[in-house]
């Protein structure tokens, strides 16, 4: 019994030893496997979340506040400022829930009161009536929500004043802000464009979702900042913008700045040098301006046309595609726009704010049904279109150089006794016509049965097609791959009457260019393409982009969209006819030209209109410059057109020469160099002020 026990004893001191090892064995592999993982994980922290902790570490321990950047300036191709930024403080007013309009119009009143003691007395007064408008009570222009710039350049007086005096006006905020200033004497306006606070600018899918994955501070948008909203502000806004800069706080865990201020400085967007020579520009803006005044109340009843408000004039080199004047008139003061527009100033300007040089622009009459009667920006080719049916007609075989056509002054087609006939302007019968002949006296009945009703014959419905092919070679139907926000490509309408009327009817009225309305720059390109005998170029607007340190950031580069080959009996069939048409304003031109006219009908609100259209390029021997004019309801483009693109290119060839002998004019293009530089040294000081105010300030 004793051994029993004895022996029983020994068998459990021996599990016990057995069952102690096999704890210690897993507490040491439950230890070598813990640290194992602590390792791994102290690894891992430090090679792989080690730098982005640190950034969050970072970002508890510090604050940043943005800087909004410095936009780079616009220039003209000389050099003159045409936009650029300054520094100022501005009055704003935020709207606050529940506000009554009494209240409104009683601070309007208090407002004014400390603008006309303290404010700049040189400077046109503010009414209670201009701020209360600007106020916006209706939330016509602003939303609830955005603050309301009610005054820029406000004097040291008056910001002591508001400072001082900040509890007795209910919503009233002073900014320092960064202000686009445009050039007083309106250079492009439309061209250029304007901008508006990001806030206000979502409308644009651009900016919809404009921050969506940024991660880089200094290019994230910020909601005050102002940002392109059309024209080359639009359309270069990422190098016009540059770069936030930001001022880093270290702060602790209560958000109290605990240390010095860290600053990186904003850098400066880059700088826009225009194809647009403002010389030529100011002179079409004002040849357009004085000849739609002169025919308005012209005796002469060619020339005479009472409804004629507005004209759109493009010039493009035919060598380079650069676009050196670019006007849609009358213009407008952008820098209204300053801070957000009132809704009177809107209404003022708002038939006038889009580029009808490039997209389709209402007429402009405050009444709905009167705006409907008149003709908007997009006008008919009219006889402009003619060289191109010849063109067409010879490279497809329908005519050839020599074919003849006796004109009797109309062209009938269509069933027997239901006869259409497409009459001549003024039913004129012009006798025995050749191609080039039919273009000098614009002839309707050669172009309708030569080409238009032959290309019908032969290819039937394929004829359209056909057509508009040689079409958009030409830049017609097609945009003009200018990159502008908005341009047109214009209303092709003759597939239009192919089903409301016949393949016949449609290939007729198309070869004397009733059946496309189109924009200005389609056809300064058009005759561009046409001078260079057959090379379809991009139409550009920047010469150059430099930095704001004056490094070349992108050269200009000429871009060939297309080009088209004809023989040369085809292209000296055409400029025969073109340097015969008749016109007006030419007397004592000095060169050779070739152009072409044109009165473009078009039903518009139960009437009929006629619009004067002209084309021509210069010099005839070597052009080097194309101008089309477009004046709706002005008449017979002779007379309506064709005076403004003299104009044109007596401006142009003052200011840079239209042979390479340079300016024709040394003298006056000095005097007007001189006076310009004048001007910009003014401007380019009052930019240079606000950039360095403004990163001064900032900092």
């Amino acid at each position: 019994m004793s051994n029993d026990r004895t022996e029983e004893a020994q068998k459990r001191e021996i599990r016990n030893r057995r069952n102690f090892s096999f704890r210690l064995n897993m507490f040491f592999f439950v230890t070598f496997f813990v640290f194992s993982l602590l390792i791994v994980k102290l690894a891992y922290l430090q090679f792989v979340q080690g730098p982005s902790l640190k950034e969050r570490e970072h970002q508890i321990g510090t604050r940043d506040v943005s800087i909004p950047p410095i936009r780079g300036n616009i220039y003209d191709s000389t050099g003159q400022p045409i936009a650029y930024s300054t520094s100022t403080q501005s009055l704003y007013y935020t709207l606050e829930p529940g506000t009554k309009v009494e209240e409104g119009r009683a601070l309007a009143a208090k407002l004014v009161e400390v603008f006309n003691l303290y404010g700049d007395k040189t400077k046109t007064p503010l009414t209670v009536d201009d701020v209360f408008e600007d106020m916006d009570f209706g939330g016509r222009v602003h939303l609830p929500y955005q603050q309301r710039r009610i005054k820029s350049g406000l004097t040291e007086k008056e910001i002591a004043y508001f400072s001082e005096h900040r509890d007795e006006f209910k919503g009233i905020d002073i900014v320092e802000e960064s202000i686009r200033q445009y050039s007083k004497e309106k250079v492009a306006v439309q061209l250029v464009g304007y901008m508006k606070q990001l806030k206000g600018a979502t409308s644009l899918k651009k900016y919809k979702n404009i921050n969506e994955g940024q991660t880089d501070p200094t290019l994230e948008y910020l909601d005050s900042e102002d940002v392109g909203f059309d024209g080359i502000e639009l359309m270069y806004q990422e190098e016009l913008r540059g770069r936030n800069g930001l001022k880093t706080y270290p702060v602790n865990n209560q958000s109290r700045i605990v240390g010095p201020m860290e600053l990186t400085k904003p850098v400066k967007g880059d700088n826009l040098y225009l194809t647009i020579n403002k010389q030529v520009q100011l002179a079409t803006q004002d040849a357009i301006m004085n000849h739609l005044k002169k025919i308005r109340t012209s005796s002469n009843p060619y020339e005479r046309a009472e409804n004629a408000r507005t004209g759109y004039a493009v010039a493009m080199e035919v060598k380079t595609g650069k676009v050196v004047a670019m006007a849609s008139m009358p213009d407008y003061d952008p820098n209204m726009w300053q801070g957000g527009i009132s809704k009177k100033d809107y209404d003022a300007v708002k038939y006038y704010m889009g580029n009808g040089a490039i997209r389709e622009v209402q007429a402009p009459y405050e009444d709905d049904k009167e705006r409907l009667k008149h003709p908007s920006s997009l006008v008919n080719l009219g006889s402009t279109q003619k060289p191109l049916t010849i063109l067409l007609g010879l490279n497809e075989g329908l005519i050839t150089p020599h074919s003849s056509f006796n004109d009797p002054g109309y062209f009938a087609f269509g069933a027997k006794g239901h006869e259409t006939k497409v009459r001549n302007s003024q039913n004129k019968g012009n006798g025995l016509l050749y191609p080039w002949s039919a273009i000098a006296k614009s002839s309707n009945a050669f172009m309708a049965k030569m080409v238009g009703n032959a290309l019908y014959l032969r290819d039937g419905k394929k004829g359209l097609d056909v057509w508009d092919k040689y079409m958009k070679e030409f830049g017609l139907g097609v945009t003009t791959d200018s990159g502008l926000p908005g341009e047109s490509a214009g209303y092709i309408n003759y597939y239009k009457e192919l089903e409301r009327g016949s393949a016949q009817s449609a290939l007729i009225y198309a070869s004397f260019g009733q059946q496309g309305r189109y924009t200005a720059l389609q056809l300064a390109q058009y005759a561009t393409t046409l001078a260079s005998h057959g090379t379809r170029l991009k139409p550009q607007f920047v010469e150059r982009i430099e930095d704001a340190e004056g490094n070349l950031v992108q050269p200009y580069q000429k871009e060939v969209l297309n080009t088209v080959s004809f023989p040369d009996s085809f292209w000296d069939t055409i400029e025969k006819g073109m340097s015969q048409v008749s016109v007006q304003g030419f007397d004592g031109f000095p060169y050779n030209f070739y152009r072409k006219t044109g009165t473009s009908e078009q039903d518009v609100g139960g009437q009929r209109v006629q619009n004067a259209v002209f084309i021509a390029y210069a010099p005839a021997e070597d052009p080097k410059l194309a101008v089309a004019v477009v004046v709706p309801e002005g008449n017979f483009g002779g007379w309506g057109a064709a005076p403004i693109a003299r104009k044109i290119f007596d401006a142009y060839d003052d200011a840079i020469g239209l042979t390479s002998a340079g300016p024709r004019n040394p003298a006056k293009a000095a005097t007007d160099a001189a006076n310009s530089d004048a001007s910009a040294a003014d401007q380019s000081g009052q930019a240079a002020d606000g950039a360095t105010g403004e990163a001064g300030n900032r900092q």
